[in-house]
């Protein structure tokens, strides 16, 4: 390709010469063939003939003058096209396979030209060329780079993301946010998606009136909850360039949000219905003379609505205690069988009073525990209290202690009412009831088993729950050993 521009360069420069010198002599000779006929015109016949053939020799020396300055010109033709060759050519030859080697991945050392003593300004702009595509090489294997890692993260995000051109076409989107929206291969610009999910949503007004448009949007798929976050991205001259989508999976949010209200909700309840009954009794008390026994009824039921309402808002100060990290568990050893007996001695007087059939049964060897003996006992006791409170008269409750691989357990089996499969899910969560009415009048608050789990959790234990409705209910709760712990 460079030779033959160089020798395109000759060519036009000899062509050039050429023309120029031969349209030169066609001129004088036609200036000297004027100048005779006037001539020829004006003298007689024989000084005509002398005078033309003076004309006739000068008309041969102008040919021979272009001639040799023909061929004085194509000398000098090639003489440039030689330095040109040298000078010019030759360098950007080297050049360019330079650049090709480079471009083909190859380590190219760049040598430079010299003329013995210095560079010349070609020479600097091969090596400024050389530095400029090593940096060029850098900067693309860093932009590759952070693409990559753009790719993985996108990859990789729990939150979707879409972008879409001015046209609406999808030109991004990543597996979190096909998965959340449930985008279909056939599903390609931004109508399709968000008519689908019945979104009454307009681009052009997110890109062009941002200020007045919402730009969130909440909606539920299926069994979530999504939130969708709606932006315009710009180019690099600041005009828009189209719109960028979030989306975040905020179910568990939702359920806490639900939860929490919920729970409010049933605090107010449960504090308003003992409440109620004191003030009832008391301004009743209050607005007339009773005999003694009429007093003593209305009292006792003011002292018992009293201990209710007392001992859910001890349950709740332990609760929020356990939220709050602010417990001090104190861990002692001791023996899970005796504590299981004294457990049970305790609440014999319930069991006697629904006529219940009770047994106890420790197996042998079963090692020392290292937790809180308090909190134990009480997780004990909830669990106990509720095998007597669900079972109906002359039922029959068993209880093992035992040891199975590091951990001690407990075990409590009933015939009782039974929980149904679909509540047993629930049934640690704050104020959940299987049988709201009936757990309100056998006195529970509904916080129970959610503060047996808390315990058991600050102790390195567990407690799982399996009942089937109208046949009872299986209480397993497990505890690390002494030696478990220390190591």
């Amino acid at each position: 390709m460079i030779k033959s521009i160089q020798l395109k360069i000759v060519i036009v420069f000899l062509a050039i010469g050429i023309i120029t010198i031969t349209g030169l002599g066609f001129a004088f000779t036609y200036q000297l063939d004027t100048v005779n006929q006037q001539i020829n015109s004006m003298i007689s016949v024989n000084d005509a003939i002398e005078m033309s053939n003076i004309i006739q020799q000068q008309e041969q020396q102008i040919k021979l003058i272009v001639i040799i300055a023909i061929a004085a010109f194509t000398i000098i033709s090639m003489i440039v096209g030689l330095f040109l060759t040298r000078a010019v050519i030759a360098p950007i030859s080297k050049l360019i396979k330079n650049v090709e080697k480079i471009a083909a991945g190859e380590e190219t050392e760049i040598k430079y030209l010299t003329d013995g003593k210095n560079k010349t300004e070609v020479d600097e702009l091969v090596s400024a060329f050389g530095m400029m595509t090593t940096e060029l090489k850098e900067n693309l294997k860093e932009v590759s780079r952070q693409k990559n890692q753009i790719e993985t993260i996108l990859l990789h995000m729990t939150d979707g993301i879409i972008a879409f051109n001015m046209s609406g076409k999808i030109i991004l989107v990543n597996p979190a946010a096909t998965r959340l929206l449930r985008i279909m291969p056939e599903d390609e610009n931004f109508e399709q998606i968000f008519e689908k999910l019945n979104i009454d949503i307009n681009m052009e007004k997110i890109i062009y009136l941002e200020n007045w448009t919402s730009s969130e949007q909440r909606v539920t798929i299926g069994d979530k909850s999504i939130n969708m976050f709606f932006a315009p991205f710009k180019d690099e001259n600041d005009r828009p360039s189209g719109v960028m989508v979030m989306i975040q999976d905020i179910t568990e949010h939702v359920k806490l949000d639900n939860m929490r209200k919920e729970f409010v909700a049933d605090v107010s309840h449960e504090l308003k219905t003992p409440i109620t009954s004191i003030m009832g009794y008391a301004d009743t008390l209050l607005e007339g003379e009773y005999d003694k026994q009429t007093q003593d009824k209305f009292l006792n039921v003011i002292a018992t609505e009293a201990r209710r309402m007392a001992k859910l808002v001890t349950d709740l100060l332990t609760l929020s205690r356990f939220d709050s990290n602010q417990t001090n568990v104190k861990k002692e050893e001791f023996d899970l069988g005796e504590l299981v007996k004294k457990c049970q001695e305790k609440v014999q007087p319930q069991i006697n009073a629904k006529h219940h059939e009770a047994e106890c049964f420790v197996t042998a060897n079963v090692p020392l525990v290292y937790a809180d003996k308090d909190g134990i006992e009480r997780v004990v006791l909830n669990i106990l209290t509720n095998s007597i409170k669900y079972t109906q008269d002359n039922g029959k409750i068993k209880i093992y202690v035992g040891f199975v691989y590091n951990d001690a357990y407990i075990k409590i089996i009933d015939n009782g009412i039974g929980i149904p499969e679909a509540d047993l899910n629930r049934i640690y969560e704050r104020f959940y009831r299987v049988d709201k009415a009936r757990t309100r009048e056998m006195g529970g608050t509904g916080l129970g088993l959610s503060i047996a789990k808390e315990i058991l959790t600050q102790n390195n234990g567990s407690i799982d729950i399996k009942s089937e409705q109208g046949k009872g209910t299986e209480v397993v709760i497990r505890i690390p050993t002494k030696e478990t712990n220390i190591n």
